[in-house]
């Protein structure tokens, strides 16, 4: 039997020191750990003012972890995320200034703000975890994670995500407002101070690597694997979806669902957990056809849909073998 014992104890850790700064939003919070344990990316979607940036930072913190902010604008360069090379008058070589890219926690503020250009310029690090200026590639730090956000509201002067970027993000999170007596704790935490100043780190990368590691030898019943396949290609069969989820997605469903079962302390993984990860991980994965589109449905609601169809195995199957 796999021992998930320290994969929980640290979650905890993590979330209890968040919790410090952040109220409420454990779910939001239990994905970031979810994708932190699968090196994966999330893409933050909300209104302004509700915390996303606060959020970053104590992630970071908790990590021990760099942090860098990218606030994308129009007119922001690739050169001005990757960094750039400076000719040195002293030496007479060209001396490499890295950009904020290098960092270990990213947040990539209103990322729809940019021109396709400078959006590209992540695609590299997002993927092969490295960022090449002038021909020379350099390797990013462990661990890397990129939070983005971009509001849904606001449209004019954005650019929307392309489909190749959108699916390098594991999940797709909305933090969403806070309740009223959240909103009061809110308030009355940082009336006097602010408690981002009094987070110290819980983990270090050689002990999330470890971590990480052990995420991915959770195992998966074949009754439940079927279940999440038959549930990706029933996304590339509907009606209603132009694409469904490639491989990377379905590969990215696994490998979330198998860090929240670590996260919760269980060696297997149940149908509950593709269940509710199936939204952040697929939803964003999936295009419409037009006359979807054309009728106002969305991608969340066309794959609710498609799992409330998809038959749920028994427990008796797939606990037989745990």
């Amino acid at each position: 039997m796999l021992d998930l014992q320290q994969v929980a104890e640290a979650a905890t850790r993590l979330k209890t020191n968040v919790g410090r700064v952040i109220v409420g939003k454990e779910n939001v919070v239990e994905l970031l750990l979810v994708a932190l344990f699968c090196d994966g990316h999330v893409l933050l979607e909300d209104v302004p003012g509700i915390g996303k940036t606060t959020l970053a930072k104590t992630l970071a913190r908790s990590l021990g972890c760099t942090f860098s902010r990218i606030q994308f604008t129009p007119d922001l360069l690739p050169s001005d995320i990757t960094g750039v090379n400076v000719f040195n008058q002293k030496s007479g070589d060209f001396e490499y200034r890295g950009g904020p890219i290098l960092a270990e926690v990213v947040l990539a503020d209103e990322i729809n703000r940019a021109g396709p250009r400078t959006q590209s310029a992540l695609l590299e690090a997002m993927e092969e975890r490295q960022v090449t200026v002038d021909g020379v590639t350099r390797p990013l730090a462990y661990p890397f994670l990129v939070l983005a956000t971009q509001n849904p509201v606001e449209l004019e002067g954005t650019f929307p995500l392309p489909e190749a970027q959108l699916d390098r993000f594991l999940l797709r999170v909305a933090v969403g407002y806070p309740d009223r007596e959240e909103e009061r704790t809110i308030l009355r935490r940082f009336r006097t101070a602010n408690p981002l100043t009094e987070v110290q780190p819980q983990i270090d990368a050689a002990e999330l690597r470890q971590l990480a590691s052990r995420c991915r030898q959770v195992a998966c019943h074949p009754v439940v694997e079927d279940y999440l396949l038959d549930l990706v290609h029933a996304t590339r069969h509907d009606p209603a979806v132009e694409l469904g989820v490639s491989p990377r997605g379905a590969l990215a469903l696994l490998r979330a669902s198998q860090a929240l079962a670590a996260i919760r302390g269980r060696d297997y993984v149940t149908p509950d957990d593709i269940q509710m990860l199936a939204q952040p991980v697929l939803a964003h994965r999936l295009i419409l056809s037009p006359e979807s589109r054309l009728r106002g449905q969305s991608a969340a609601a066309v794959l609710a849909r498609l799992l409330e169809q998809t038959p749920t195995p028994a427990e008796e199957v797939w606990s037989a073998r745990q």
